[in-house]
């Protein structure tokens, strides 16, 4: 993300994206290298833009297209969960 030059109000943007990205995975992981830490910041972006919830955007994530129906009762559908980061993040969703 690059800032738009003298104007300070853009590092608020920036600390708040560095500081979720420190509080959600890298303070919980060990990075080896610059490679394994280029690798963990692309599947973070990859959760980030296309599962993680934003509350700006009505609970949606960047990525999605349109809101998916809202469950009213509880069905008997299986609840499958994808790990992301080895477990670090766990990302869940309904079974078709």
């Amino acid at each position: 993300m690059q800032t738009a030059p003298r104007a300070p109000r853009m590092n608020a943007h920036c600390e708040r994206v560095i500081g979720t990205l420190r509080r959600e995975a890298l303070d919980h992981l060990l990075i080896g290298n610059e490679a394994h830490a280029r690798q963990v910041l692309n599947t973070y972006a990859r959760h980030y833009n296309g599962h993680r919830p934003h509350q700006a955007r009505g609970q949606l994530p960047p990525l999605a297209r349109e809101h998916t129906a809202p469950m009213t009762a509880p069905t008997p559908h299986r609840l499958l969960r994808t790990r992301v980061l080895g477990g670090v993040i766990n990302e869940y969703r309904y079974a078709a």
